[in-house]
């Protein structure tokens, strides 16, 4: 079955650790980017009526309901499977939450990060815990239960004792659903470029040691299991029932179809993309119609690798299928990062640590595409 995922990139703030294609946008733009997105939907032909659809960015949660509404409408069916949006605390009111749940959202996503006020602050954030707290009793009024919450590990003043309390929190508000990230380092955050150029502004002098962090992530998957979600994807956690059936998709190799800035899709073996910035979105729908740049071809015997071995139970390895890799998964075994038991090839505890390193031995060592 199939899924829909749109890209609304807009936010009240650009966090300092966000890498994404997301930022602060004149109204005007965001108006035309609305309106260019319900074009590019309404203008699809649908070869299925999708089972999952996914709001993320940016901050959808920060979209009027009215525009919402008018946006899920395009899309074909009702009562999906899973409708998810992705929401920034302090944003979430009884009127907003109640609208949602009528134009089919199910599955609210909480972008907390943290509940520690000088993490939160020394990043842009400007919720509290008394604040997640409070929207998550307001979602659950309005009838929305299934909801998750995003903690990152390694942000600026976080210590073992914070750390210790955020993952508290999760248990507190009894939520069944947990997603916990390790910091990305990297140019694309204003955070991760201070670090790299050994800065000090973000707060990046206050950075966990890399070893830290990597003790955070473990401490909170020991955390995670004892709260009754165990982990079924690298960075996701989850009550019995309660996984992400959008995002599975991805990992399993299903169909899902992409809209707005940067949106990715994938069917019947074919990748293609969207422009990245909203203006070059805006300004491509309204001269040809499409947003797409690129269209690739799924190199799936790699993919399938990489993207299923982020899966706790792993991939179906028979021998003949593994045979290509056989000497890599070797390796890798006695290095302890996975477990092969002639069947099924999954990610040990310290593989997941180290899973960037496992995917690499994959993608070097892919036969060629069949397609």
């Amino acid at each position: 079955m199939a899924g829909v995922y749109i890209s609304y990139p807009f936010c009240a703030q650009k966090c300092t650790y966000c890498n994404f294609a997301s930022g602060v946008f004149p109204a005007a733009l965001e108006g035309e980017y609305f309106e260019s997105l319900v074009a590019e939907i309404r203008g699809t032909e649908w070869p299925w009526t999708p089972e999952t659809v996914y709001l993320g960015g940016g901050t959808p949660s920060q979209m009027d309901p009215g525009a919402l509404g008018r946006l899920l409408e395009a899309i074909p069916g009702r009562g999906w499977r899973e409708a998810t949006i992705e929401a920034a605390p302090g944003g979430i009111t009884a009127e907003k939450a109640e609208a949602w749940a009528r134009a089919g959202i199910n599955r609210v996503s909480l972008g907390v990060q943290s509940f520690a006020e000088a993490e939160l602050r020394g990043t842009g954030r400007r919720h509290t815990a008394g604040i997640v707290e409070r929207e998550v009793e307001t979602l659950r009024a309005s009838g929305i239960s299934n909801i998750s919450v995003d903690l990152i590990s390694g942000l600026p003043n976080q210590t073992g004792e914070t750390w210790a309390d955020s993952l508290d929190w999760v248990r507190r508000l009894e939520v069944p659903h947990a997603s916990v990230y390790m910091l990305e380092v990297d140019e694309d955050s204003r955070l991760g470029l201070e670090i790299l150029d050994g800065g000090t502004k973000y707060g990046a002098g206050r950075v966990p040691r890399e070893e830290e962090i990597a003790e955070f992530y473990e401490r909170a998957a020991d955390r995670m299991a004892e709260h009754g979600l165990e982990r079924y994807e690298i960075s996701n956690f989850a009550r019995a029932g309660y996984e992400s059936v959008h995002n599975l998709k991805y990992w399993r190799l299903e169909p899902y179809l992409g809209f707005g800035a940067d949106a990715h899709s994938y069917r019947e073996g074919r990748r293609w993309r969207n422009e990245e910035t909203p203006a070059q979105y805006v300004a491509r729908m309204r001269k040809e119609g499409t947003a797409v740049v690129e269209r690739t071809a799924a190199v799936l015997e790699e993919e399938y690798f990489f993207l299923g071995l982020r899966q706790m139970e792993g991939v179906e390895a028979e021998p003949g299928r593994i045979a290509p890799y056989r000497e890599a998964v070797e390796r890798l075994v006695e290095m302890g990062l996975v477990e092969y038991d002639g069947r099924r090839l999954r990610l040990t505890r310290r593989g997941v640590l180290l899973s960037n390193d496992v995917f690499e031995v994959f993608i070097h060592t892919c036969p060629a595409s069949s397609i």
